[in-house]
């Protein structure tokens, strides 16, 4: 048999090569041009570490860790200054390994002087919750949250459902009274700050402008709820803004938003149908505008933008400062119920 010249024997099979730790960052692209309000969203994986990834992290500059969440994905908006900013996104595994990526960011400047990003809120103090009841729904001053006529809860650092370990689990508990809402409220700027900015000045909280409303939320049944409430509250200069949204889900599944003049919701014609036994997404993002109206923008519910563009007109208060809302209201049956929440980033420009 004829031999012909030998060729070196190649295997097309998988080498055994070492798994390689990475870190994925879809936003914000390599080299793109953002507000001072940056969106980071990042995966991390390390199989090469049997335990897995421990925890994902940003650092706005060398050796400043501005924030950390323990697993694999990290979703968050942190605020850089103006110019060419450098972040990196690390990963770090249970096997004393990590990785990471470097990006270049070009941060536009901000005339409002600053901005300010609170991440997790739903892992901050400061939280109050109260009953509202029919049929004007004022706060219920002698209501409590075991009391007969509504029942309420929240409880901090849920590990199931839980995207991060730092879920805070909210209910209503059923009670007497029919159509019994339960709001919680965040004073995160001016009068009773709880984030330790009472601005006693009066200048950072008339200098902000945009805001934006981040959340993440789960819920077993989502018809067991009437309606879940989302809202940014500014208070300046004398004038009340209450960019209330509403998801009426058993009500009719359309987003409302407050008209702040007639103290009534008005219809979007946006649906929401927010998914059961599922973490859902959500965004809004409002403004005061220069001549100082309300500016509903647009809400994003599990990748789906609507915009409003609808303008409303402040009303007048003696209160001052930023502030957020959550509520979860009750149906007709009065049928308790759980939502989830995690990874709420309120940021404000």
């Amino acid at each position: 048999m004829k031999v012909g010249k030998l060729y070196p024997l190649v295997c097309l099979c998988a080498l055994a090569l070492p798994a390689v730790a990475g870190v994925t960052v879809t936003t914000p692209t390599n080299g793109a041009s953002v507000g001072s309000s940056v969106h980071f969203v990042a995966s991390a994986s390390s199989p090469a570490c049997s335990k897995g990834v421990s925890a994902v992290g940003i650092y706005a500059a060398p050796g400043v860790l501005a924030y950390v969440v323990n697993g694999t994905k990290l979703d968050t908006y942190l605020t850089l200054g103006a110019g060419t900013q450098y972040p990196v996104v690390q990963e770090w595994d249970n096997c004393n390994s990590s990785a990471k990526v470097q990006l270049t960011v070009n941060v536009g400047g901000s005339s409002s002087g600053g901005g300010k990003t609170f991440s997790n809120l739903q892992h901050a103090s400061g939280w109050t919750g109260y009953a509202l009841l029919p049929p004007n729904f004022p706060i219920c001053s002698s209501c409590t949250s075991t009391g007969s006529l509504a029942k309420w809860s929240w409880t901090p650092n849920i590990t199931s459902p839980s995207m991060d370990g730092m879920t805070t689990k909210t209910t209503y508990g059923g009670g007497t009274t029919q159509w019994g809402d339960i709001l919680w409220n965040n004073h995160l700027i001016g009068d009773f700050s709880s984030q330790g900015l009472p601005d006693f000045s009066k200048t950072l909280a008339p200098s902000l402008h945009n805001f934006t409303y981040d959340v993440y939320f789960w819920i077993g049944n989502a018809s067991d709820s009437q309606a879940l409430e989302f809202d940014i509250n500014q208070f300046v200069n004398g004038k009340s803004y209450i960019w209330g949204h509403e998801c009426r889900i058993d009500g009719g599944h359309e987003w409302d938003t407050w008209n702040n003049q007639t103290q009534h919701w008005v219809a979007s014609g946006i649906p929401c149908n927010p998914k059961s036994n599922a973490w859902n997404h959500l965004t809004i993002q409002v403004q005061r505008t220069s001549s100082n109206q309300l500016l509903f923008k647009s809400i994003t519910l599990n990748g789906y933008t609507a915009t409003l563009n609808r303008y409303d007109t402040p009303t007048p208060t003696n209160w001052y400062g930023i502030t957020v809302n959550y509520q979860i209201d009750s149906n007709r049956y009065k049928t308790p119920y759980a939502v989830y929440i995690d990874k709420f980033t309120f940021s404000a420009q």
